[in-house]
């Protein structure tokens, strides 16, 4: 039997997922288990497991036992969102096992395009309409019950806390300018009174960015169809999740960031300074926070030398 070889973190994984030989007689004899005999399998070049088309129609995705809380979240997700988020798909779970301390799962694939493709190719007036979309989106997923992704963890308090411990040393390391990086302190002691400690718990993927959703052509324009890869997914603070789409897509353009507001169900009364101080500090917050690689607005650091017009230039008037 070909067996997967056991790998201690992120660096071998990548190491492993690029030498194809090396894994992928492996991913057969798991599909061949699971009653595709014969199957093709198609490594995906990106992605942060083992990750292959299967027939064209499926994805068989691997995970080695250092992601196994990302495998939890991923099958819990695909359960509890199955069929239940409008016109928006999302992947069906055929199958699911272990297999020599490595999990995997078998689902459908998403028709569509990645919008990591289709976004940068839009006119200017195409984009608030798909981020009215995409906002409407992440209403509808935070409307369905979290059922038992309440029972995985980290509790929002729990991941608050954490995320305001480490938040100085993170940024610190990643290059925040040194003028913001100078009062990051004081921006953060607000977060003890603006943010939620015990919010009603939502579903949050804290990834609703191009690369895990799909487009489909309508009409003479696009529409969001398709949301994929849950790796990440918790429950907490809804508004935590307009985060990726404020970064990546609206990038400091006021019709687009009022689109999404919109989609979201956000009148403009709404809309306040301190729904966007609350933004700022969940931004600095993210697990995936990088403002400098991040926010999609040309030389930002030279626009806003403080929080106040970092937070100015991001969610605009």
């Amino acid at each position: 039997m070909t067996t997967l070889p056991p790998i201690a973190d992120v660096a071998q994984l990548k190491r492993l997922r690029a030498n194809e030989a090396h894994w992928l007689p492996a991913a057969q004899q798991i599909v061949r288990a699971e009653g595709y005999d014969g199957a093709q399998l198609v490594p995906f070049g990106a992605g942060t497991n083992l990750v292959a088309a299967l027939n064209d129609q499926l994805v068989l995705k691997i995970f080695p036992s250092f992601h196994r809380a990302k495998f939890l979240s991923e099958r819990a997700t695909l359960r509890v969102l199955g069929g239940r988020v409008g016109d928006v798909a999302t992947p069906e779970l055929l199958h699911h096992g272990e297999c020599e301390g490595w999990s995997y799962l078998i689902m459908s694939r998403l028709e569509g395009v990645a919008a990591s493709e289709v976004w940068p190719l839009l006119a200017e007036a195409d984009k608030p309409r798909l981020l009215r979309q995409l906002g409407r989106l992440i209403a509808d997923v935070q409307q369905v019950s979290p059922g038992e992704l309440l029972t995985l963890g980290p509790r929002w308090s729990d991941f608050l806390q954490m995320q305001l411990a480490g938040c100085r040393a993170r940024h610190q390391r990643l290059g925040l300018p040194q003028a913001l990086l100078a009062v990051l302190d004081d921006l953060l002691n607000e977060a003890v009174d603006e943010l939620p400690r015990d919010p009603q718990s939502v579903i949050l993927t804290g990834e609703y960015i191009p690369e895990n959703f799909m487009l489909s052509p309508v009409g003479d324009g696009w529409r969001v169809s398709g949301l994929f890869d849950f790796g990440d997914v918790m429950t907490g603070f809804g508004e935590y999740d307009l985060l990726g789409p404020s970064a990546f897509l609206a990038a400091g353009h006021a019709a687009r960031m009022r689109a999404l507001f919109e989609g979201y169900g956000l009148a403009p009364g709404q809309v306040t300074w301190q729904l966007k101080r609350r933004l700022l500090l969940l931004m600095l917050l993210h697990q995936a926070s990088d403002p400098l690689r991040h926010i999609a607005i040309p030389d930002w650091p030279l626009r806003a030398g403080t929080f106040d017009a970092l937070q100015a230039l991001i969610w605009p008037e």
